[in-house]
């Protein structure tokens, strides 16, 4: 809820008359609310319940959005959060009231409109609409009677015989109210503290179910008077009213009132019966149909621990290993053919077992992306600079376990184009660039890896710049700084305790950043790049694995040994001749269809002896990282296969 809080407070601030936006903002608010009174959160609750009424005005048209009042809802949504964490934590939301936010919403509620107490409250309002009577009548006549059954008979009799008061209550729940067995559940806790509940109907526990309208009868039994057990139902929050009083016992009822009640249960004799029905008629299809309509179908979803998925994944990963072994013995050996076709069978059902399993740990990255927008909003303000964020492939999937680890490396990235990319507005205009900086965020998925960039339209990164500053830091020597390429002189800024920043913010400066961008990646087993041009914008580029437990390789051998070499790397497998190598600056390469490539001689890198007869042409595996091209020198190649890292 918070977070569509936030996602429809942005949307309203750049189009402030969009009523679907502004219906969306108070449903979840009003619901927050619901559910902070249901658990006893009672300053959030009251905090959400006046975010409610503005927004129950500006619903009405009684008042207009503007810039203030939408800063005014985001302190309210970060005080929110700060509840949220709280109670994460310890279980309690902190002593904090908020007071001056409140009395900023009453302020808007009063100050912009001539509200009167009613609407600002909106418990009697809501209570009209839904044809509920408020009047404060405690006579017999108005309750919803009960006929009992013979135990709850003898119970009543017993509680007579005791000298306890008996009373009989109808209690009416808000017709807009989410949670109606919560409320009910409440009630029954408010009243169990000052008496006994001796009869319901529906039964307990088809209200508990929820299966009952918006009012429901009990019998109660109390040494307090009724006033006193009224105001404990009252004090619930979305219970609109609550009518009864002393219950006649069945000896006391006259002939004519038998008449009156029905065996099964119900002489109602309340105000206006037509104008509830009518209502209640009129309300629900219409709801029901917009509801419907507006929102998508609910996924059907089970929540499952993250460690059970791992469990999973091992043992799936053991099978894989299992059928390898399995494979291995079976080639070459005399078996049958149907021996031949078990194995196959298992391969592919193994496979499809894996396929399955990495897709339950996948999800989108959108859960962590979708609270970029506010905090972008929030850099404008504080930075005053002016600034977009265009986010694509928020549906783009990842493995669970990084999906939850992605979230602080692309906030930093984000607050550093923010921060360093983006030039001050009118540094911008001067260089004839639109006054408005743009920050895009991109995901997608590239083979076997997820690629999210990050990039600017700003000043890009000026190298001389970082250098003298990491000689300035003491990171390097003038000697190195002087050698180095501008590639080599951007990764410095990867390097620890490394900040260009003139002066310390909040925002950054603080030399934390890159290099936790950096780690954070690698301990993924990721990778990230820069690419810059001085005057025109940087672009931070993320790969991360689509999965980090068993992956489809190529194995090789390489000086008697067996290696593996991811299949979502290579490109192709060429068959090349001494012959066709050539030395550019003391490396060796080859001209691939127009494409020069440097060739690696894998047995020279893992210090083992080649086996390979120097005459016979070379296996090389043409591998791709980024958009960089190599070509592996290997033995032999053996095949391709499932591995679990």
């Amino acid at each position: 809820h918070l977070q569509n809080l936030n996602t429809q407070v942005l949307e309203l601030e750049s189009d402030s008359e969009n009523q679907d936006v502004i219906n969306e903002i108070f449903r979840a608010a009003h619901s927050l609310k619901g559910m902070a009174g249901t658990m006893g959160y009672k300053r959030m609750q009251n905090l959400t319940h006046d975010m409610e009424n503005v927004f129950s005005e500006v619903r009405n048209g009684n008042i207009k959005v503007n810039a203030g009042m939408i800063d005014i809802l985001f302190q309210c949504l970060d005080a929110l959060e700060e509840y949220v964490g709280n109670i994460q934590e310890n279980a309690d939301e902190g002593e904090n009231d908020n007071e001056p936010l409140i009395k900023e919403l009453n302020a808007i509620l009063n100050g912009e409109t001539k509200v009167s107490e009613t609407t600002a409250e909106p418990t009697t309002a809501e209570n009209n609409a839904a044809g509920e009577p408020a009047s404060e009548e405690t006579n017999e006549g108005n309750w919803k009677e009960i006929s009992l059954k013979p135990e709850e008979d003898k119970n009543l009799a017993a509680a007579v015989s005791a000298g306890k008061n008996i009373f009989g209550v109808t209690v009416y729940v808000m017709e807009n109210c989410l949670l109606k067995a919560a409320r009910a559940f409440l009630v029954f806790k408010a009243i169990e503290e000052l008496g006994e509940i001796i009869a319901a109907n529906p039964s307990i526990q088809d209200i508990e179910d929820e299966r009952f309208g918006f009012d429901f009868s009990l019998i109660i039994s109390s040494e307090n008077d009724f006033e006193k057990i009224k105001k404990a139902i009252m004090d619930v929050s979305e219970i609109a009213d609550c009518k009864g009083g002393v219950y006649e016992t069945k000896k006391e009822k006259t002939a004519s009132d038998e008449a009156v009640t029905s065996s099964n249960a119900v002489a109602v004799a309340e105000t206006k019966p037509e104008v509830a029905k009518k209502e209640h008629a009129d309300n629900t299809p219409a709801k029901q149909e917009k509801k419907a309509g507006s929102k998508p179908q609910v996924s059907h979803t089970v929540r499952v621990d993250i460690e059970k998925l791992d469990v999973l994944m091992n043992l799936v990963s053991e099978l894989i290993i299992a059928k390898n072994s399995l494979v291995s013995s079976a080639t070459g050996s005399e078996q049958s053919t149907a021996f031949h076709e078990q194995i196959e069978y298992l391969e592919s059902v193994t496979t499809n077992l894996h396929e399955s399993v990495m897709k339950v740990r996948m999800v989108p990255i959108e859960s962590v992306v979708n609270k970029f927008p506010r905090m972008i909003r929030d850099l404008t303000k504080k930075l005053g600079k002016q600034m977009e964020l265009y986010m694509s492939g928020e549906e783009t999937e990842l493995d669970r376990t990084v999906v939850d680890e992605i979230g602080d490396p692309l906030m930093h990235l984000l607050r550093n184009s923010a921060d360093h990319g983006l030039e001050p507005n009118d540094v911008r205009i001067a260089r004839g660039k639109p006054e408005v900086g743009s920050i895009f965020l991109d995901a997608y998925q590239d083979g076997n890896n997820v690629v999210i960039e990050v990039r600017d339209d700003g000043n890009g990164i000026d190298a001389e710049a970082v250098k003298a500053k990491a000689v300035e830091k003491g990171l390097i020597t003038e000697e190195q700084a002087a050698v180095m390429t501008e590639d080599e002189a951007v990764a410095l800024l990867f390097m620890p305790g490394f900040s260009t920043a003139k002066q310390v913010s909040d925002v950054s400066g603080r030399g934390v950043g890159l290099d936790v961008v950096k780690s954070k990646i690698e301990a993924l087993s990721g990778e990230v790049e820069v690419k810059t041009k001085l005057g025109e914008g940087s672009t931070f580029t993320i790969r991360l694995p689509l999965t980090l437990a068993i992956i489809q390789a190529l194995m090789v051998v390489i000086g008697g040994e067996k290696y593996a070499i991811s299949l979502g790397s290579i490109q192709t497998i060429e068959d090349i001749s001494e012959s066709d190598i050539r030395t550019v600056q003391s490396k060796e390469v080859i001209n691939l269809r127009g494409t020069v490539i440097p060739i690696i001689r894998l047995e020279n890198v893992l210090d083992v002896e080649s086996q390979r007869n120097p005459d016979e042409n070379m296996v090389v595996v043409i591998v791709k990282k980024g958009d960089k091209l190599a070509g592996l020198v290997v033995d032999e190649l053996i095949g391709q296969q499932e591995i679990v890292i």
